[in-house]
């Protein structure tokens, strides 16, 4: 077996019930390990490149499994449109919508430097969810860095949240909104996420969007 078809088997071998379930609940959930060690340090020393394995396998692969997510909030929000089945078909409806700007980033962190509060929810064709990464080791190669959200529900203060992630760990996260159930039905929550400052060393680390391009920050 190759090694990208390794990938995409590993992937598909994941508990997507699982996962669509945390995030219902959540707005994340975390992959843990979806990288081995070699190769998430792999990955960090060519993530300069346009596109490098695996990054290549991951657009069609996790797409097909997170549209029905994406199709299911769509519904539960009342909006109208749904997402093609396949990633390239989302790509194409990109294009003609004139989303060709890059919104993946690779992120090399030094002590003092952090990633504010930000969505990546540009254009007309906003995919709900993306995929975030580390690809150093905390407490070894960095301190600090954490990869936070913030969820602010109508007439409520924002809940912060800290997803907990290690070397090679990735996690599929709410891009901007989700769905939330509340008394009357299902509401819309807003969300934001960034990177907390590094104290020491130097944090590696990928954010993922389903849209077109790959660029490095």
């Amino acid at each position: 077996m190759s090694a990208s078809h390794a990938r995409i088997a590993r992937i598909a071998r994941l508990d997507w019930a699982d996962i669509a379930s945390q995030l219902d609940a959540e707005g994340y959930a975390v992959l843990p390990g979806l990288l081995d060690a070699i190769a998430a340090r792999e990955l960090a020393c060519r993530i300069d490149a346009v596109c490098p394995a695996p990054l290549d396998d991951w657009g069609t692969t996790f797409y097909r499994h997170l549209a029905a997510v994406a199709n299911r909030w769509q519904a539960l929000l009342g909006i109208d449109g749904r997402y093609p089945p396949e990633w390239d078909a989302f790509l194409a409806c990109n294009r003609r919508a004139g989303q060709m700007r890059p919104l993946s980033h690779a992120y090399r962190l030094s002590a003092g430097e952090h990633v504010a509060l930000h969505q990546c929810n540009e254009g007309e064709h906003v995919f709900p969810l993306q995929i975030v990464a580390v690809l150093s080791e905390p407490g070894v190669d960095f301190t600090g860095g954490e990869f936070v959200m913030t969820e602010q529900r109508p007439r409520m203060q924002s809940r912060p949240i800290v997803v907990p992630m290690r070397l090679g760990d990735a996690a599929v996260i709410a891009t901007a909104q989700r769905p939330c159930k509340g008394a009357n039905g299902y509401y819309r929550v807003n969300l934001k996420h960034a990177i907390s400052r590094v104290h020491a060393g130097r944090r590696v680390g990928i954010e993922w969007t389903f849209h077109n391009g790959y660029a490095r920050a």
